[in-house]
């Protein structure tokens, strides 16, 4: 953990509300139990950087007994981003990996050319009654690496970048910020940081990365003049110094962006991809339930049930 001179103090409020190029309320829905916030896409934004999708899953109290169960289900064309604050998840899939995700640690998944996964909460979690709360993200892939063979990565809250400056705490989940890296393999430039703020604190946003967005999970932050309460995520025109400042309660944010890919991506349920015919392969090869001679099998020690295609 270290002071980092990029973060100094004092909020110096040298721009106007029209450097929030845009102001995206995501859309809530219940799905069995605990509700998710969707911000990315949005009507007026399909990505921020490379990032396509943005959930935020809880808070939600389970008892004990319960849980989530995500069954398994396909990806083609982009990396998922898990990152918790309370709960786990139990991650297995396609290509083998098991692993149990807790707060503050990460997992990334690449999908590639197309890999299969499920999330549940732990055995060990439904001992108790427990809380899950967490972020879930999509990355688009660059072209050249739709193709690529699925990849898995789990990095450990002890192995993320920490950045400390007056009031502020931040965990570097993803790429490049403030002259740290963070220690999972990318595709294109990213920076992804949880971002805690003292009352008053103020946080810069990099100046080195083209698209720069901010999500509120807890407290608000002044921009501009503005109060921005938690469950909005801001949008911020390139070239901008932009500095915000958390409200009296203090503020959590999630702040994310990156290089803006070259063109627009087709999403169709859990498929993203550059073509249409991409999307069309995934859906055939979903639908035929051709496990292990197509572009899909089962994850390892979870197959036997799976979400059907849509429709």
């Amino acid at each position: 953990m270290s002071w980092n001179p990029a973060l100094e103090p004092g909020c110096p409020d040298e721009i106007g509300a029209e450097a929030i190029e845009t102001l995206i309320v995501p859309r809530a829905r219940d799905i069995g139990g605990f509700e998710v916030k969707r911000a990315l896409p949005a009507p007026r934004r399909q990505m921020v950087g490379p990032f396509i999708f943005f959930d935020q899953a809880g808070p939600a109290e389970f008892l004990s007994g319960s849980g989530v169960d995500v069954r398994p289900h396909p990806h083609i064309g982009l990396g998922t981003v898990t990152y918790l604050y309370r709960g786990d998840f139990h991650h297995r899939d396609s290509i083998g990996s098991d692993q149990i995700i807790r707060p503050g640690a990460l997992n990334w998944m690449v999908a590639g050319r197309g890999v299969t996964h499920s999330e549940r909460t732990s055995a060990q979690a439904r001992q108790g009654p427990h809380s899950l709360y967490g972020i879930q993200t999509w990355i688009a892939l660059p072209e050249n690496r739709e193709d690529m063979e699925p990849i898995f990565e789990h990095h450990g809250r002890e192995a993320l970048p920490e950045i400390e400056a007056e009031g502020v705490h931040a965990r570097l989940i993803l790429g490049s910020a403030y002259g740290e890296r963070a220690p999972a393999t990318l595709y294109s430039e990213t920076f992804y940081l949880d971002v805690a703020l003292s009352p008053g604190a103020c946080f810069p946003l990099p100046d080195d990365h083209e698209d720069r967005g901010l999500y509120i999970t807890e407290g608000s932050v002044a921009v501009a003049g503005q109060i921005f309460d938690a469950g909005r995520m801001m949008v911020f025109r390139p070239g901008d110094r932009i500095t915000v400042a958390a409200g009296p309660q203090g503020a959590r944010l999630m702040a994310l962006g990156g290089a803006t890919m070259n063109g627009p991506r087709y999403i169709w349920w859990n498929f993203v991809a550059s073509s249409r015919e991409r999307i069309e392969q995934a859906k055939a090869d979903w639908r035929a339930a051709n496990w292990g001679r197509g572009l899909f099998d089962l994850p390892m020690g979870d197959a036997g049930e799976f979400i059907p295609l849509p429709g």
